[in-house]
């Protein structure tokens, strides 16, 4: 109240006068918020407006729906659409990355019987290129250790299979 006490004391002393104010906030409907117990009145207005659009067929509803984004400064762009399916978010996850089907794999020697470790590291200097006696004993001792990365499933299963045969514990990834 004291709020309009104030604009009326200024308006007074302005050039429009009482009677410019009056003009300006006769047009304006002014209400009382509602309170939460209070029961809602709806609107005639609006339910004629509410009957009217829902007498609309689609290309009018489209129309309409053009004119109101010209005339309210609307984008164009359609804001995203709520998904009606109920999924979990595991399900949702599943679903957005589509499962891969591992083509790589890497052999691992994870131990190897003492008494075959000669024969292990003749077999190591012949699968591993490069690699001499000393450079293959020093692999063999070193383990666990990766023996090869980025192999098709039926290359690293021949590898597994050869350093089995000569006494060591592999392992494929």
């Amino acid at each position: 109240m004291n709020s309009i006490v104030r604009n009326y004391r200024h308006l007074s002393r302005c050039k429009c006068g009482i009677s410019g104010v009056y003009k300006q906030f006769s047009t304006q409907v002014l209400t009382m918020p509602k309170t939460e117990n209070e029961p809602k009145v709806e609107s005639a207005k609006l339910n004629r407006i509410v009957n009217d659009i829902a007498s609309l067929n689609l290309i009018e509803v489209s129309e309409l729906s053009a004119l109101l984004r010209k005339t309210l400064n609307l984008p164009d762009t359609p804001m995203m659409a709520i998904s009606q399916s109920v999924a979990s978010p595991k399900e949702e996850e599943e679903e957005a990355a589509p499962k891969s089907v591992k083509t790589s794999f890497t052999v691992k020697l994870l131990k190897f019987d003492d008494s075959k470790k000669v024969a292990l590291i003749k077999e190591v200097k012949n699968l591993l290129e490069g690699m001499n006696l000393v450079q293959a004993k020093k692999f063999v001792e070193s383990a666990p250790t990766v023996v090869k990365a980025d192999l098709p499933k039926d290359e690293a299963e021949k590898l597994k299979e050869s350093l089995s045969k000569v006494g060591a514990v592999c392992e494929i990834e």
